[in-house]
């Protein structure tokens, strides 16, 4: 019988004045949504917002929505893996970055994609899927987040 591993992660989509934080992870050929691993006695929102830090540099983010979650199945290593994924809208209260690790500014570049483009940038459905519902969310809650002026 195979492996299973089962895990949970969470990240932010990131959505301000009209566009949306991607990673682009040229190494691997990939365009994806900050998340990463939840860490013991972690909330899911506390990790969001240290992942989506730690992996985009921006140190200044503001949770708007639980976006909720979902479960994503796929092979890694020979190992069948179970994640669940939590995600959060985000907004940038300022342009406030942090100097990112070696490892993060290594795999990831940042790029700021207008929401027209964004979702059929992202490589996996299930991260187009949350991408698709922050957007709407933010179209119907949110409209400051569209808009170019801050405030």
């Amino acid at each position: 019988m195979a492996t299973i591993r089962r895990y949970s992660a969470a990240g932010g989509v990131v959505i301000d004045q009209g566009k949306m934080l991607l990673l682009d992870r040229p190494k691997r050929g990939e365009v994806r949504l900050p998340k990463g691993h939840i860490d013991p006695g972690e909330a899911p929102a506390e990790t969001a917002l240290r992942e989506t830090t730690e992996e985009s540099g921006y140190a200044d983010l503001v949770i708007v929505a639980d976006l909720g979650s979902q479960e994503v199945e796929f092979e890694h290593q020979g190992r069948h893996t179970i994640r669940t994924e939590y995600y959060y809208l985000m907004r940038l209260q300022s342009d406030h970055q942090v100097a990112r690790d070696l490892h993060d500014a290594g795999q990831f570049r940042i790029q700021w994609t207008a929401l027209d483009q964004a979702i059929d940038q992202l490589t996996y459905p299930s991260e187009q899927a949350m991408a698709r519902k922050a957007i709407s969310l933010a179209q119907a809650a949110h409209p400051s987040l569209l808009s170019n002026k801050k405030g």
